[in-house]
């Protein structure tokens, strides 16, 4: 495809490479000029850059170019982020000063210095995304008859409908919570939204009041379904109204105060600290230490307080001084609170608002040659890459189901992160060990904000007489692996199905990643050995084709980028290209600066953080950094090396991260059959590499902007690309 010239000739941007400045890189004539690889100038801060991934997203949300609902998705995906960065990131900053950690990182700023940074910033995010939501996301929802409306707008008619919901539906879940000397300050949980409400009681004496506005019904109450069914059909839709569930309870609190005045009330949400509680907990049992420090997080510290701009200063007092907060830890909106609730909108049938569905792949490869045939004959023909949401995630589930079902299989061993609720995977498993299958699962307990689902599953699959593994105490478990004992006409055969995604069927239609099932004999083995270093006390320290962090993936990976710039010093060809979500690594940075330094040509696909700067002279010039954001999150990652020609592809489940690369159990498996390393560079990559509509290339400084050729006509939209080679595949098979 005309795409792979990406790779072979130019960096992707019509650019040509800059031959002498690689040369005097490589030789060393600019060196005494050169900032030293150390100097925190060269790097990115990880929470700004975390921010100008959400400013991205916010984009798409402005982007008139995409559907109206999916454009209100992504303001609610950048609710939902916000929610996380304080959550976690912001909360930590905060722990480490308070512990007096002031230790800065490779940027040079301290934890102070950041969060006025990020306060800054995010305020500018939560005004550019209140101005998105009511200059152009209302009036475009409103054209098409979608009428999200203030309270005070509603007609007579819809009023009384409103109130009508509110006396039947709402009323009865209310608690309004006092706060006097004989009752305390309520305590408000984490995310929700709240009404401060003060009221004036017979005798003229002020009071305050908390009212909890319920997360079980509606946050938009639609209040079309509430009128009387028209009998005429039309081809037109029919006007859908909506209210925000906050304003109906605030123009209907005297139902909760009779006999006493209401004076006013005033929405506000707040944040608490989600990860302190689970990372400082020791406990014999890992199973209990989640559980309680799921528990602890409901009475963790607040990080944030949003309020509306009408608040006055009296309720905001009353706030602050009860939540322990100080007045730099508020955020004003001028607007509704909370954005993620946006995703109630979603749920409207109205597909010409939406993207365009489309049907994953079936491979042909997966297809019965001969009557009989099934998942294990495809696998032993050859290696098959799945590459998700656009080949179907079915092959995956139906391996493990086939293998769950097989009289010839023995055991299935797996590690699962996050499934989701409704999960055939586990289903899969559980059917497994009904036919008497020997079954083991290490199933990651301290998956952030998935704790309580995984623990429901664990206790589930144990009950069934599943091995269950609850991660290790240490170490997150981070890599996606399935190992397939099976006996063969032959001989024990391992098939196995490894992944940069999770084993979850919900967000492998969201997420962009790619998995691989193969039967490759020393994959098998080092498969057997890492499930034995999870499961027992195996303390291998090699393995033979996979790459296993904390044990030998940081090692392999620098070799292998040490290995490029001596190919790049003999023969004046190295080329890198990494696609992933994150780079932070402080060490990788400064490999792939000595790589660019040296003259290789280093192409990077991050979707997120990027604390590398590209195009520093001397330095970074033959780095180039994308982000592309899109209709799916991508989240495969893929590390090309060029070998001098030899190209060697590795997949794989870590970020260059400390955490991925220290901290947790990942690995990257290669891509060894020829024509799939051809499809990974000249497909996969070049695709990406080629990308101009959704894409955004990072400048020197760490902002971002989209290509100079960017104008919505003719342009290659990657992951629509991809939609439209699935589409060909599934007609052709």
């Amino acid at each position: 495809m005309a795409t792979s010239q990406t790779i072979s000739s130019k960096n992707g941007s019509g650019v040509s490479p800059r031959r002498k400045r690689r040369k005097e890189a490589a030789n060393g004539h600019a060196a005494s000029a050169l900032p030293a690889l150390e100097d925190p100038s060269l790097y990115v801060n990880r929470e700004l850059s975390l921010l100008a991934f959400q400013e991205r997203v916010l984009e798409e949300a402005q982007d008139e170019h995409n559907p109206i609902l999916e454009r209100v998705k992504f303001l609610s995906i950048v609710g939902s982020n916000l929610d996380e960065f304080f959550m976690v990131r912001v909360a930590g900053l905060k722990s480490q000063l308070e512990s007096g950690a002031l230790e800065s990182g490779a940027d040079g700023m301290t934890p102070a210095q950041e969060l006025v940074a990020i306060r800054g910033q995010v305020a500018r995010l939560y005004k550019a995304g209140q101005d998105c939501l009511r200059q152009q996301l209302l009036p475009e929802l409103k054209k098409t008859g979608i009428h999200v409306s203030e309270y005070s707008h509603l007609t007579p008619a819809q009023t009384t409908a409103a109130s009508l919901y509110f006396s039947e539906n709402v009323f009865p879940t209310l608690t309004p919570l006092a706060f006097d000397p004989g009752r305390p300050f309520p305590h408000i949980s984490n995310l929700s939204l709240n009404l401060a409400v003060l009221i004036r009681d017979p005798q003229g004496v002020e009071h305050f009041a908390r009212v909890k506005v319920p997360d079980s019904l509606p946050q938009l109450v639609p209040l079309h379904a509430m009128a009387k069914e028209s009998k005429t059909k039309s081809k037109t839709p029919k006007p859908q109204h909506f209210v925000w569930l906050e304003q109906l309870i605030t123009h209907n609190l005297q139902a909760l105060f009779p006999g006493m005045e209401v004076l006013e009330a005033h929405p506000f949400h707040i944040t608490r600290d989600a990860e302190t509680a689970i990372q400082q907990l020791e406990a014999g049992d890992l199973l209990e230490s989640v559980e309680e420090g799921v528990w602890q997080r409901r009475f963790a510290d607040v990080v944030r307080l949003e309020v509306n701009e009408a608040m006055p200063a009296e309720i905001l007092e009353i706030l602050l001084k009860n939540l322990e907060l100080e007045r730099e830890d508020v955020y004003t909106m001028n607007g509704p609170l909370a954005l993620n609730r946006l995703k109630h909108l979603l749920s409207i049938e109205r597909p010409d608002l939406k993207d365009e569905p489309f049907v994953p792949a079936v491979l042909p490869e997966l297809q019965p040659q001969e009557e009989g045939e099934d998942v294990f004959c495809a696998i032993r023909r050859q290696d098959i890459l799945l590459h998700h949401p656009f080949d179907s995630f079915q092959p995956v589930v139906g391996f493990l189901q086939q293998a769950a079902r097989d009289p010839a299989v023995l055991a299935i061993k797996i590690t699962l992160y996050r499934v989701g609720r409704n999960a055939p995977v586990v289903e899969a498993l559980l059917e497994a060990i009904e036919n008497g299958k020997q079954v083991a699962v290490l199933v990651e307990l301290k998956a952030r904000f998935d704790e309580e689902s995984n623990i429901e599953w664990a206790r589930r699959l144990e009950r069934e007489g599943v091995h269950v593994v609850y991660g290790l105490m240490n170490l997150k478990v981070h890599c996606k692996a399935a190992l397939v004992v099976r006996r063969d006409k032959d001989r024990i055969r391992r098939y196995v199905h490894l992944s940069t995604g999770n084993y979850n069927s919900v967000t492998a239609q969201l997420y962009t990643d790619i998995g691989m099932l193969t039967c490759d004999e020393a994959i098998g083995e080092d498969c057997t050995d890492l499930f034995n270093f999870l499961t027992g006390y195996s303390a291998k320290a090699e393995y033979r084709k996979l790459l296993v962090a904390p044990v030998q993936l940081r090692d392999q990976l620098e070799e292998l980028i040490q290995r490029e710039i001596e190919h790049q010093k003999k023969d004046g060809n190295g080329h890198l290209i990494f696609k992933m979500n994150a780079l932070v690594d402080r060490r990788m940075i400064r490999l792939l600066y000595e790589a660019s330094q040296a003259g290789v040509k280093v192409d990077l696909l991050v979707r997120g953080i990027c604390c590398l700067r590209p195009g520093v002279a001397g330095v970074s010039e033959n780095i180039r950094v994308t982000s592309i954001v899109g209709r799916f999150l991508e989240h495969s990652r893929i590390f090309y090396f060029r070998n001098g020609g030899a190209d060697e592809v590795y997949l794989g489940s870590a970020d260059m991260m400390p955490r991925n690369l220290n901290r947790r159990v990942e690995l990257a498996f290669p891509v060894r059959d020829p024509k799939l390393v051809r499809y990974l560079r000249d497909e996969v990559l070049a695709t990406y590499l080629a990308e101009v509509v959704k894409a955004r290339h990072m400048n020197s400084d760490g902002t971002y902007g989209r290509d100079p050729r960017h104008t919505y006509r003719r342009e290659l939209n990657s992951q629509e690309w991809f939609i439209k080679q699935a589409a060909q595949r599934s007609i052709t098979s």
